[in-house]
């Protein structure tokens, strides 16, 4: 643009002749400038956004596309205004946390197809309000708590991992805002005994004691069928407590019982101490005494 303004200026001086040979310096060095400033421009706004080494990123649309890029983990110097971040299909093993505390405006996260295994205690804690998906599907995920989503309402899409399902898990997915078209894709690997709540009383629904008795089977089908991972967690934590109590009941009977014997064995001791002192003799008459009794 700048360079059409310059090739227009000359071409209006050399067709008008109406300006000197100073005007032409003058339009030149106009034009000149204007370009330095146009590149200096250029050059800030390339300083200021730079895309993380392995990742391409659209300006436009504030979106960063690392997918099937061999990493190992989450990328630094992704640019905070991002709004779109695409990290599937990597080798990314875990979460750390503050891993997206820049990441403001982020409204979709994807980390699908990697071999996450763990998350860190708040590790999505920090994502903003704004994020609308957060994609964990495909990875190796066994155990998840409440703790480590924080307090995010994103559309959840976990589908695809080796879950462990127990009590921690339900709390989680009683809580988390979950795709509903992938709800049936959360599977049980591997799960802790359960109760259920049949013809009002708590027995196995599978008739079963095995840890893997529900292997295979949506968590969201077994809690409809009104499976509950954490019935036997409170019963074993009110166990847990009773025994705790009688232990310390037993001790304190114990304490009594010996205090009270060691009382009895000093008690013992010291009687038998008095005992054993000689007894007072009676003292000889004195001469005083012996007069007395003559008068």
């Amino acid at each position: 643009m700048d360079t059409g303004c310059c090739e227009e200026r000359r071409i209006g001086s050399s067709r008008g002749r109406r300006k000197g040979r100073g005007g032409d310096l003058h339009s030149s060095w106009l034009c000149a400038s204007l370009l330095l400033l146009s590149a200096l421009c250029v050059g800030q706004v390339r300083s200021d956004h730079q895309c993380p080494d392995g990742c391409q990123c659209a300006w436009d649309t504030n979106t960063v596309l690392c997918y099937d890029a061999g990493l190992r983990e989450v990328p630094e110097g992704i640019p905070p205004e991002t709004v779109s971040l695409h990290l599937e299909r990597n080798y990314i093993r875990s979460i750390p946390e503050g891993a997206f505390r820049e990441l403001v405006h982020l409204r979709d996260l994807y980390l699908s197809h990697n071999r996450i295994d763990s998350l860190a205690s708040g590790a999505l804690r920090h994502l903003g309000a704004e994020l609308r998906l957060l994609d964990l599907s495909h990875n190796q995920l066994r155990r998840a708590s409440r703790e480590e989503f924080g307090s995010t309402r994103a559309k959840m899409r976990l589908f695809h991992n080796p879950w462990h399902c127990d009590c921690a898990l339900q709390e989680l997915m009683e809580t988390l805002n979950l795709e509903p078209e992938t709800v049936n894709g959360i599977v049980c690997e591997s799960t802790a005994h359960a109760l259920g709540e049949v013809g009002g009383r708590w027995e196995d629904p599978g008739g079963s004691s095995s840890m893997g008795e529900h292997r295979g089977q949506p968590l969201v089908r077994l809690l409809d069928s009104g499976v509950n991972f954490c019935s036997l967690q409170r019963k074993t934590t009110d166990v847990a407590m009773l025994v705790t109590m009688f232990a310390w009941f037993l001790m304190v009977i114990v304490y009594v019982v010996y205090y009270v014997r060691q009382n009895q064995a000093e008690a013992r001791r010291h009687l038998e101490y008095l005992k054993s002192l000689p007894s007072p003799r009676k003292s000889t008459p004195t001469e005083t005494d012996t007069l007395s009794t003559g008068f």
